[in-house]
């Protein structure tokens, strides 16, 4: 049995223990119930406060990669809009020279059409210097990487300026061949096409906004020679020769080298007939080329016509360019982005306009028609770019909802480590606050023992 002392009165330094016991932790309890967290410091909780703080950066960088998102899809808004413009000029321009190339007009009246040419087509260099938050877009200056390719020396040499403009006709059938004669050409459906010996062929091309035009009568000779060769040809319009702007590629399924390097070939991987320009870059361009059969009576062979004007562009002529593309930061980590290159879409790169200022010109009816086709050219550029911008605007918004629904999670995996319990929590708290006041009142009682030793001593 204890004795009576009163210079240690253990039963109250062991009851204020206990009450300093519970006055901690009703302070946690107090802290949890007030903050609504159960890890307030890494003291309460050291692994689960670490990885709920890594959480908390990772949420608030998915917010920020949101932003960085629509923020990207505000700026392609603003480029698509301009190419959209742009669009709207060429259709409209389309209108235009199909009017001049009617002979119901007189070279007058073209004349007054050319004057509106002249100003839309100055139109679409102030759309492709449109711009988002002092950046151009869509002028050539945040293009993608374009590697230049000699496709006589492939791989690529340091002398080579950008890629060569590749012109695809695939309505021939699929024995054509450099070796094949004019008269001897047949259609995908072994139809011949009806060219006599003594019909005229008429190639017109476009480059640097000049129209050229070589009018050959044809003989027996071979497709290549016929329209490329350069011999035999009366030179209609123009200053350019064909033979040096317009070369023979390929009579197969492979097109050509495209602006990164890469082997092209046709969609269904038939064989095609494939020429290209002789130079490479935008300044070597073939903006368009048009061919077109006579009779010896001048009757338009529309059979022949149909095939043999059907060239399109497969591979567009650029200068070679570093990787200026759009980078947009999308993940939460290094590299995690999405890249967009924007093409030139300034009336020179588009094969409207020369570098001396000069527009196409469509001062008569031959230079009017050979215009339709470069319009073509221009508009399906004009549209590759718009599907691109319109393909990582699509993405974006993907990117956006994966965002969004990540964020989601890991705030939901963040409260299930950090959040409190608020029915746990009020319960000990309510226990805790019991327990301090049953404390205090039996220190009070341990306190008041050590009087009765007083009796004692009276």
């Amino acid at each position: 049995m204890a004795g009576m002392v009163v210079k240690n009165n253990m039963s109250a330094v062991n009851t204020l223990n206990v009450l300093n016991r519970n006055a901690n932790e009703l302070t946690k309890s107090l802290r949890k119930v007030s903050s609504g967290m159960r890890i307030n410091s890494a003291g309460d909780d050291a692994s689960g406060y670490a990885i709920g703080e890594r959480m908390a950066v990772q949420m608030r960088s998915l917010d920020q990669d949101n932003r960085n998102t629509q923020n990207g899809n505000s700026m392609l808004k603003v480029a698509e809009g301009a190419v959209a413009s742009t669009v709207e000029i060429i259709s409209t321009l389309k209108e235009k020279v199909l009017n001049a190339a009617n002979d119901t007009n007189t070279d007058s009246d073209r004349q007054q059409i050319q004057k509106e040419l002249d100003q839309m087509v100055d139109q679409i260099d102030d759309n492709a210097n449109v711009t988002y938050n002092g950046m151009y877009l869509v002028d050539g200056s945040h293009n993608r990487k374009v590697t230049g390719v000699n496709p006589a020396t492939n791989p690529p040499s340091e002398n080579d300026v950008g890629t060569y403009t590749h012109l695809t006709n695939r309505g021939f059938a699929s024995t054509t061949d450099q070796y094949t004669t004019v008269v001897g050409l047949t259609d995908n459906t072994g139809r011949n096409l009806g060219i006599r010996p003594g019909d005229t062929i008429t190639v017109s091309w476009v480059q640097q906004g000049e129209t050229n035009i070589v009018a050959y009568t044809i003989d027996e000779d071979t497709l290549f020679q016929a329209l490329f060769d350069g011999s035999g040809g009366e030179q209609i319009a123009g200053n350019f020769d064909l033979a040096d702007n317009i070369t023979f590629s390929s009579f197969s399924s492979k097109i050509g080298i495209d602006a990164s390097g890469n082997e092209v070939y046709t969609p269904d991987y038939q064989s095609a007939v494939t020429y290209r320009a002789s130079n490479a870059g935008v300044d070597g361009q073939i903006s368009g080329l048009t061919i077109c059969v006579t009779d010896k009576n001048g009757n338009i062979n529309k059979s022949a016509n149909a095939i043999l004007d059907n060239f399109e562009e497969s591979i567009r002529a650029e200068n070679n360019t570093p990787d200026n593309a759009i980078v947009l930061q999308t993940g939460t980590k290094a590299n995690q982005a999405i890249k967009v290159g924007l093409s030139d879409m300034r009336a020179y790169s588009l094969g409207l306009k020369a570098k001396n200022g000069s527009t196409l010109n469509i001062s008569t009816q031959k230079f009017a028609n050979a215009a339709i086709n470069v319009l073509d050219s221009a508009l399906q550029k004009c549209l590759n770019q718009q599907t691109t911008i319109g393909a990582v605007e699509s993405r974006l918004e993907y990117t956006s909802a994966n965002i969004t629904i990540a964020s989601e999670n890991t705030q939901s995996s963040m409260s299930t480590i950090q959040d409190a319990d608020m029915a746990a929590e009020m319960t000990a708290y309510t226990k805790n606050n019991v327990l301090l006041q049953a404390a205090q009142s039996m220190l009070a009682q341990a306190n008041q023992n050590s009087s009765s030793v007083l009796s004692l001593l009276q």
